[in-house]
């Protein structure tokens, strides 16, 4: 009998123990994505981001559910099959709860059957439509915008009766993506889509495509506004190759979305150019954003950029379900994903249960100059509500 005791005894002092070690060790979030290449000050930004939004999250002790938070980095360098095999890791190895990346499509594309095989959660930070779309798996969450969001606030900007508009996108998901949804988004609003240019994404010499481009619309008569809408990431600067070609000789406008700080030098070029951005540090009023600049101008010497937005909305998107879920669990954090509102620097935010898509405002903008100011500064014209946007589910 006594012997009975002490091995129940036994038993229930393991189980604490187990328990209580399992309170303590960390929650592992793993941040898969191109550190180096093409992307990387966009991936820099997303890093930032996150830091700061697990502080902001936590009122400073990143600790969640009474754990430390551990945010641990693998650089992708922008290769899928290397994204691949970091992911499977970052899942095995490292144990992480929740994977966040790429910020380009194409690899974060090639990262969702990982995801689906190993059953945990992945955090793309890549718009394509097709990774809520067609590519979705039931854990993929996206708390970034789509590529329909982009394409439909921009479209907003610009289209109407009587415009005609030629597109130039890079040629991958991001690119093909991006068009598709913009076109059907103009076409929507009575615009007429004349000519799609795709160029591979390491294009430096813009000239042929830009005359294809006016040559597509500068014998348009019949159009009262002639736009050419560029969607380009990364390196290279179509714009001001269009711009120096003149294009205000064919009464042709340039309109395009939102970019990093750095890019958008480039913008002074374009004063009262309009189009639509995901986040400007002087758009949103709401005490995120001013916590966000305040600490950003502190840290980091300047404020936060577009990306940095970003990430600290998806840090801010697992702390907040992780509470919800009350565990880290897969299956209670992707009930807890679904219709999940939680705060960021843009205000409020909604993660769609049909397709685990963050709906979210967007920022109509117009460029202006300013003394002092290196980029061309996006002016707010108008907060383009979620509820606003007709964004389609095309996960079938």
């Amino acid at each position: 009998m006594k012997n009975t005791t002490r091995n129940l005894l036994a038993t229930a002092l393991a189980v604490v123990g187990l328990q209580a070690h399992a309170a303590e060790e960390p929650i592992t979030i793993a941040h898969v994505a191109g550190f180096t290449g093409a992307l990387e000050a966009y991936t820099q930004q997303l890093q930032h981001g996150l830091e700061l939004g697990f502080e902001y999250a936590t009122d400073g002790s990143n600790e969640v559910l009474g754990r430390k938070i551990e945010l641990i980095t693998k650089d992708t360098q922008l290769k899928a099959p290397r994204a691949r095999a970091l992911l499977a890791d970052a899942y095995t190895s490292d144990n992480a709860t929740i994977a966040v990346g790429d910020v380009s499509s194409g690899v974060a594309l090639a990262m969702l059957p990982v995801a689906a095989q190993y059953q945990k959660i992945l955090m793309p930070e890549g718009v394509a439509d097709s990774i809520t779309g067609e590519n979705y798996n039931r854990y993929i969450v996206r708390v970034g915008r789509n590529s329909s969001q982009d394409a439909i606030s921009n479209a907003a900007a610009v289209a109407d009766e009587g415009v005609c508009i030629s597109t130039l996108a890079q040629d991958y998901a991001f690119g093909r993506d991006g068009v598709a949804a913009y076109a059907k988004a103009a076409r929507s609003r009575g615009a007429e889509i004349v000519n799609e240019v795709y160029l591979p994404a390491e294009t430096t010499d813009f000239t042929s495509a830009a005359q294809r481009l006016f040559n597509s619309l500068k014998d348009r008569d019949d159009c009262e506004e002639k736009y050419i809408f560029n969607i380009w990431a990364g390196k290279g600067n179509p714009m001001s190759r269009i711009q120096d070609l003149q294009p205000e000789r064919f009464d042709i406008k340039l309109t395009t979305g939102g970019n990093i700080l750095p890019a958008m030098v480039a913008y002074k070029q374009f004063p009262g150019m309009e189009g639509a951005t995901y986040y400007y540090y002087e758009s949103p009023e709401n005490e995120v954003n001013d916590w966000l600049v305040e600490q950003h101008q502190a840290r980091f010497d300047g404020p936060p950029d577009f990306f940095t937005a970003q990430g600290m909305s998806q840090a801010m998107a697992i702390v907040a379900a992780i509470e919800k879920a009350g565990s880290t669990d897969t299956e209670a954090l992707i009930e807890a994903f679904e219709g999940l509102e939680f705060d960021s620097p843009k205000g409020p935010i909604t993660i769609r249960a049909e397709d685990h898509q963050a709906m979210q405002p967007m920022y109509h903008f117009r460029i202006k100059v300013e003394d002092g100011v290196e980029w061309g500064v996006p002016e707010l014209v108008d907060v383009i509500p979620a509820e606003d946007m007709d964004i389609p589910i095309n996960n079938g």
